[in-house]
């Protein structure tokens, strides 16, 4: 739970708030980021309500995503050399940016400012951390869950700080064997959260099992269906979406409609059904009015999703409208932003 100054993350201040000593600590007009925020918790200033302009926050969420990932390699690198998992932190440091960026988020935006930049393995922690937490806001989940969801989904990959750094970071494909001590990180991110205070079986799990596949071809036990938790089942959609929608060492992005196409198409693996559909269809739902390039190199614009098949929307041409749910021969190239 966000609770104190954290919770106006991302707002702006209606006047300047000077500590006891009467110093100005944070001038007025300032978007509130996680640095202004811990000044003002250093100098025992508390915000109120009215200390904020409504409806003021970033709508370019760049700047928060950013800060956030620099935080989270800092984070990691503490817990690589300590071994320990520094819970309180992540709470206070890296829930506010998720909750206020899934709050009321532009996807198209929110999802380009996720994309690596050659920061894959730390901005990877937040991408998965934000779309998991957007998943769980779609499903309505409570607020303890939705708490519980974040931590799982922002730590899902923590095991890796214990696999080594040749094999981590191998520009190239691994072999066999490196591959093999690869998977060892759901194992050692499940001991991992499990022995942090403050955290539970449910959160532990999804580092154990975010690799797990709805027709049990994951790993690492190759269990199926409800065999694999809730959370779990989440995460492998955050985690495959952002995955493959950033530049990696050994590839380019993925364009985002191709990544969709393919999730649909089970190229990366069976994912739970109902949470693909769910996360489709609010896709594209949220794209609607949005240009696009068709496979034919016609352009029209999207009106309408349809419920039954998301990803072959109602499109405006001008020559009329092309519904791309009766046409084979022609689909979506690409989303023009």
């Amino acid at each position: 739970m966000i609770t104190s100054n954290e919770m106006y993350y991302g707002k702006q201040l209606k006047q300047d708030k000077f500590n006891q000593l009467g110093v100005l600590v944070v001038p007025a007009m300032t978007l509130l980021s996680l640095e202004q925020l811990q000044i003002l918790n250093q100098h025992g200033v508390s915000l109120e309500p009215n200390d904020v302009n409504e409806g003021t926050e970033r709508t370019d969420h760049s700047v928060l995503v950013d800060e956030s990932v620099l935080l989270v390699e800092e984070i990691f690198q503490e817990i690589r050399y300590t071994k320990q998992i520094p819970l309180l932190t992540i709470r206070k440091q890296i829930f506010p940016m998720i909750y206020h960026t899934t709050e009321q988020p532009n996807l198209f935006g929110l999802f380009a400012c996720l994309q690596s930049k050659d920061d894959y393995t730390f901005r990877h922690n937040i991408g998965v951390g934000v779309i998991a937490t957007l998943i769980g806001r779609w499903l309505e989940l409570k607020e303890n869950e939705l708490s519980q969801l974040t931590i799982a989904a922002t730590l899902h990959d923590v095991g890796k700080l214990r696999i080594p750094l040749e094999i981590l970071n191998k520009p190239d494909k691994l072999t066999t064997e490196e591959f093999e001590i690869m998977k060892k990180h759901t194992l050692f991110g499940y001991e991992m959260i499990q022995n942090t205070v403050g955290t539970n079986e449910r959160e532990a799990l999804v580092a154990y099992q975010h690799h797990e596949r709805h027709d049990g071809s994951g790993y690492p036990l190759g269990i199926k269906g409800e065999q694999i938790s809730f959370f779990s089942r989440i995460v492998a959609v955050a985690d495959v979406f952002h995955a493959m929608t950033s530049k990696r060492s050994y590839r380019n992005a993925a364009p985002f409609y191709e990544t969709l196409k393919q999730m649909h198409d089970n190229a990366f693996g069976v994912l739970d059904p109902q949470i693909i559909r769910l996360f489709m269809d609010k896709i594209m739902q949220s794209i609607i009015g949005n240009e696009v390039l068709l496979t034919d190199g016609r352009k029209g614009t999207i009106i309408m999703a349809n419920p039954h098949d998301p990803l072959h929307p109602l499109v405006s041409m001008s020559s009329g409208f092309l519904d791309l749910s009766k046409q084979s021969s022609c689909h979506i190239e690409r989303i023009l932003i």
